[in-house]
């Protein structure tokens, strides 16, 4: 529940989502048990049933975005609600890329979705100032 709302993900006020998710995450953690691997071994089986589709969050791209590429124009205590407010005007950016592909950071897609956003940032920025 913690990575689902530090990370703005729709799901994190789902709780059949997160009991069906917890619920796969224990089976897996048991049969990892049973079949013999190591409780750390079985505990990064669970973790990643867990987060299955779940790395990658609108917000998180693009506060990582606003972080990185804007610091001077964006102050750290600003970056939160800055992103948050710039957020449903981005939303169409990310409808190309499939973030619950638990690779996408190591894709090209993922480069250019950066890319876009860091546009996109800038544009607001130049015309509206940071709000």
């Amino acid at each position: 529940m913690d990575h689902l709302r530090e990370n703005r993900f729709p799901q994190a006020n789902d709780a059949d989502f997160i009991r069906e998710r917890a619920d796969h995450a224990a089976e897996v953690y048991e049969q990892a048990r049973r079949d013999a691997l190591f409780a750390d071994a079985a505990q990064e089986l669970a973790m990643s049933a867990l987060l299955t589709g779940l790395r990658f969050s609108k917000y998180s791209i693009l506060y990582d975005v606003v972080d990185r590429e804007f610091p001077l124009e964006v102050a750290v205590e600003d970056q939160e609600a800055f992103v948050k407010n710039l957020l449903p005007l981005v939303d169409n950016v990310y409808s190309i890329y499939d973030l619950t592909d638990d690779d996408f950071a190591q894709s090209p897609d993922y480069d250019q979705l950066y890319t876009e956003l860091t546009g996109a940032v800038a544009l607001f920025i130049e015309s509206n100032g940071v709000q």
